[in-house]
């Protein structure tokens, strides 16, 4: 059970611009087919179309605390701060993983006050029957699905990225030679991406997609539906080097899903939390309209350079 509602301040500072939004707009840099705005998703949001946006695919900064400007300085210097910078393992260098279990009561709870925010936004500028695909992991995915329902969506089920990474499986730390069959968390093997839908607005699926291209998912073929289990494995490092930011993810999962989300293969695909880009980038690997909101200063200039390397490859 949730306890009551309580000040997200960690996340304002992390999600809110520290003056207004200029009158004249917001500073955008455009590739293709693609748009990269620089701006708070929540002023962007209130300013957007209704109706306008068919899909949103999107990797939010559950961590909270790590995205914060303190926390992301220490990152880029190499310092970790709350980020666990794990130890090289094998040879191979491990990269930096947020401590999401670092959260506390009221952190979870700002979770789903944000998010229940943010969806309410998101509410009237998505098309009615439009998806919302959002990148999780087991320890807070459930969080935002209780937000995304209190907001009005439909839960429709969650795509399983299945990916072996270096989380979890550890031993205790100080005893791991106390208690070496002992893990404290199993390591993850995949990836939950939540997957909702605004309610149709026509009496049938079929009508909602000839109103609005609408309230289904593109089929992998005419024998095949899209499956809810994708075989993603991890980022390839060139990409990374591409787009440097901590939870990039790889072309091959985020094309996939691009093209599933928009059934009749037309329309335009939101991340609201759009870090290196790597949506964008996969949209227009697709061939569709992507729109992207970036706060940090810094992955907006990344995401720049990103999108068009990207989507070559």
């Amino acid at each position: 059970m949730l306890g009551p509602a309580r000040p997200y301040n960690r996340l304002v500072a992390l999600l809110t611009r520290p003056e207004p939004v200029r009158d004249q707009g917001f500073r955008t840099f455009k590739h293709g087919r693609q748009t990269l705005v620089r701006a708070d998703c929540l002023d962007w949001l209130a300013k957007a179309e209704s109706d306008s946006i068919s899909a949103v695919v999107t990797d939010p900064p559950y961590g909270l605390v790590e995205y914060t400007k303190a926390e992301q300085k220490k990152l880029r210097a190499g310092h970790g701060g709350i980020w666990r910078i794990p130890p090289s393992f094998d040879g191979s260098n491990r990269r930096p993983l947020p401590r999401f279990t670092v959260l506390d009561r009221a952190d979870r709870d700002a979770i789903v006050e944000f998010f229940v925010k943010w969806a309410t936004a998101l509410l009237p500028v998505l098309r009615p029957g439009g998806h919302v695909v959002i990148a999780g992991n087991p320890l807070v995915s459930p969080l935002v699905a209780w937000a995304m329902e209190q907001a009005g969506y439909e839960r429709r089920g969650e795509i399983v990225r299945l990916v072996r990474t270096f989380r979890g499986g550890d031993r205790p730390k100080g005893a791991h030679e106390e208690f070496p069959m002992v893990s404290t968390m199993p390591r993850s093997c995949w990836e939950p991406w939540g997957l909702y839908r605004r309610p149709i607005s026509e009496r049938t699926v079929s009508e909602n997609l000839r109103k609005w291209g609408t309230g289904g998912l593109r089929r992998l073929s005419d024998d095949t539906p899209f499956l809810d289990v994708i075989d993603s494995g991890t980022t390839p490092d060139k990409e990374r080097e591409l787009a440097p930011h901590p939870s990039v993810k790889p072309q091959s999962f985020l094309r996939q899903v691009v093209k599933a989300v928009l059934p009749t293969g037309d329309g335009t695909v939101l991340d609201t939390f759009a870090g290196c880009a790597t949506s964008l980038a996969a949209c227009e690997a697709v061939g569709v309209p992507g729109i992207g909101v970036e706060l940090d200063p810094v992955y907006f200039k990344l995401a720049a350079a990103a999108i068009p390397k990207l989507a070559e490859l």
